[in-house]
């Protein structure tokens, strides 16, 4: 299973860690840093067309996209759903 993270965009669901608003938690020192860091490592991909609206975390890159995390995360449960879980 994939989920579409925006334009031409996807990636498997069984590598997702997590899904956030970009937004509120990028205020946090922490998180910035974190960024920072993955920013300077090259593990982040912009899919958001420089309008990141949610960041998709797995194990070796972020994704930030366009599309909402609440959308991101309605398209998960669809996924299973209709999958059986």
């Amino acid at each position: 299973m994939f989920l579409h993270i925006g334009e031409e965009h996807m990636i498997p669901v069984r590598d997702i860690v997590l899904i956030a608003d970009y937004e509120s938690t990028t205020h946090s020192e922490i998180t910035g840093e974190f960024f920072n860091i993955s920013e300077e490592e090259g593990f982040i991909i912009d899919y958001s067309s420089g309008n990141p609206r949610s960041f998709v975390l797995t194990g070796e890159t972020i994704y930030l996209s366009m599309i909402s995390s609440k959308t991101l995360g309605k398209r998960i449960n669809r996924l299973f759903g209709e999958n059986g879980g």
